[in-house]
């Protein structure tokens, strides 16, 4: 493990995806600060010691609270295939600079998609920011392949 540490490429996929794991793992505070501020709670049990004319109010949805989930979602859906890749990527031999690139503009895209996602900018900001991520990931699966395919 120790001479692992010592890769460039592979400690900076470690800081970048660190990174992006803790925005990622974030949203989950996020979403809970939404159903408080926003009082949209979505178990029975959330809104138990509340007075009984009171929990079903507070037992709904909300737009802002389904905006912040639908963004944990995306996250989910988009870093878990960066950790898996962007390992197997740093792992494969690739340039620092190629790799620092891959690693930069994915981090970078989530966190901008993050952004738009719950501050509600314009589109095609939170579209652009999502391919940007996902082209990032095809790239790394492509080099990755094209490196190391066996037939």
């Amino acid at each position: 493990m120790m001479g692992l540490m010592e890769d460039e490429v592979f400690r900076a996929f470690t800081t970048y995806a660190s990174v992006v794991a803790v925005k990622m793992v974030l949203m989950s505070p996020l979403t809970a600060y939404f159903r408080f501020t926003r009082g949209a709670f979505a178990n029975a049990e959330d809104v138990a010691l509340k007075p009984p004319e009171e929990r079903k109010k507070l037992l709904r949805t909300d737009p802002d609270v389904e905006r912040v989930r639908r963004c944990h979602q995306n996250d989910l859906e988009n870093v878990v295939p960066f950790l898996a890749l962007g390992l197997l990527y740093s792992l494969s031999g690739p340039e620092l600079s190629c790799a620092l690139l891959h690693f930069r503009l994915f981090v970078g895209s989530r966190i901008f998609h993050t952004v738009s996602y719950v501050c509600t900018l314009p589109q095609p900001c939170r579209a652009l920011s999502f391919i940007v991520g996902l082209l990032t990931n095809l790239s790394m699966a492509y080099r990755l392949l094209s490196n190391v395919m066996v037939l």
